[in-house]
């Protein structure tokens, strides 16, 4: 038997927004959270610009002084997100819920990197090692975020932290679905969190070709522009929690959207670069499609894209959009809320799908802000600058990460 899943509960940490409605609110309205950098000195710096969260204090999502000590910014974002969520569900453990029946997929692509940075740094000044932080290890694997979520509330059943780089969450969600859908879990607790806009994150990733040097952070994000020049780093975590249909009936929970597809390739092409003819990334999609029982007759689609502003992959997408939808591909409404609040590594994935989800809920479509000078290559509706309202049934969000890790799952109107 194959159990339907649905959304229960949405948690977002973002430049955008540090609660599901702010920043849902500034996605609709085209708010871009992108900004100067003034956390650090960036005078030496290619980069200056980010996604940076702010006025963020975490106690007020259930963390103490004792806990926030010893934790990295990726867990610490990863608990407040998760905290709405849980709050947003009602789930208790042990209550309307079995401990060993709750679940945690949060992933991260890159872990605690600011602790890295900090204790190499250390070591360089010290070789003898003796000022490493006895905490450096379980601070800085990537698997915190989810194992001290499931201590928090009381999830024993599978603590699972996948790494994919941008696809992290997307595959998160993607693997707790299928938990779920095949009676491993009740409901999970699914979603990623990253920190990686910090000194060493930004001079990599510049030095590497993938960010823009675009100096003004309001026009630096340019999904599906002519004059994009690279993506634009940023922080955050998602969480969304994923229910088994007749689990959150029972107990009367809210239902934002039932989730119904689920696709996961590998370009097997390149470290970094996406496969040109998208042929990969549309099998990806195909399969999501498939199992959501895509009709084009009836179906009114909302695709949030990768659309990470680099040259390869917006052209690349476009080209699996129209291998996976044909001539329909036209009729989809199209957005990357990566023009708003860029691109949040392992947390972006579920970011996107809380986007995602509330367009359905909301019949609203985002909009892709900076659209100002389309690509002739990238020539489907990317919904420029403006939202759009409309009655929605079926939205799908892809993401395509380094070492040519793909995923895309989709959600339908309930």
């Amino acid at each position: 038997m194959m159990h339907r899943v649905v959304v229960t509960g949405l948690g977002v940490i973002s430049c955008v927004g540090n609660d599901v409605k702010t920043y849902w609110d500034n996605l609709t309205h085209g708010v871009c959270g992108i900004d100067y950098i003034t956390e650090f000195p960036t005078d030496q710096l290619a980069v200056k610009i980010g996604g940076k969260v702010r006025n963020f204090d975490p106690e007020q999502y259930g963390m103490d002084k004792p806990f926030l000590r010893k934790q990295d910014p990726f867990t610490i974002f990863a608990m407040g997100a998760a905290w709405q969520a849980m709050n947003d569900s009602g789930l208790v453990s042990g209550e309307n819920i079995e401990p060993f029946r709750l679940g945690t997929y949060v992933g991260s692509g890159i872990g605690g990197f600011q602790t890295i940075q900090r204790e190499i740094l250390k070591m360089a000044e010290d070789p003898s090692g003796q000022w490493i932080s006895p905490n450096f290890v379980p601070t800085m694997i990537s698997d915190m975020a989810g194992g001290q979520i499931a201590i928090k509330f009381g999830a024993q059943g599978s603590c699972i932290d996948i790494v994919t780089a941008c696809a992290t969450s997307n595959h998160s969600l993607g693997e707790a679905f299928r938990a779920i859908q095949h009676g491993y879990a009740d409901a999970i607790i699914a979603g990623g969190s990253d920190h990686c806009t910090i000194p060493i994150g930004l001079a990599s990733f510049a030095n590497c070709k993938a960010l823009t040097l675009a100096p003004d952070p309001k026009h630096a994000s340019l999904p599906f522009n002519l004059n994009r020049g690279g993506f634009v780093m940023a922080d955050g975590a998602a969480v969304l929690i994923l229910e088994e249909y007749e689990h959150a009936r029972a107990r009367g929970a809210r239902i934002y959207a039932e989730m119904v597809g689920y696709g996961s390739t590998c370009d097997a092409y390149h470290a970094t670069a996406p496969r040109p003819d998208g042929s990969t990334q549309a099998e990806c999609i195909r399969m999501a499609l498939s199992q959501a029982g895509f009709d084009p007759a009836r179906d009114n689609v909302y695709i949030n894209a990768h659309g990470t502003g680099t040259r390869l992959n917006d052209i690349a997408e476009t080209q699996a959009c129209k291998l996976a939808f044909g001539d329909f591909a036209y009729k989809c409404h199209i957005s990357s809320t990566k023009s708003m609040h860029g691109h949040m590594f392992g947390a972006t994935g579920a970011a996107e799908a809380i986007a995602t989800v509330l367009a359905l809920y909301d019949g609203i479509v985002p909009p892709t802000i900076n659209l100002d000078t389309p690509d002739p290559e990238c020539d489907l509706d990317y919904t420029p600058n403006n939202a759009v309202k409309t009655d929605l049934t079926l939205g799908i969000s892809d993401s395509f990460g380094f070492g040519g890790h793909n995923a895309c799952i989709a959600f339908r109107k309930i």
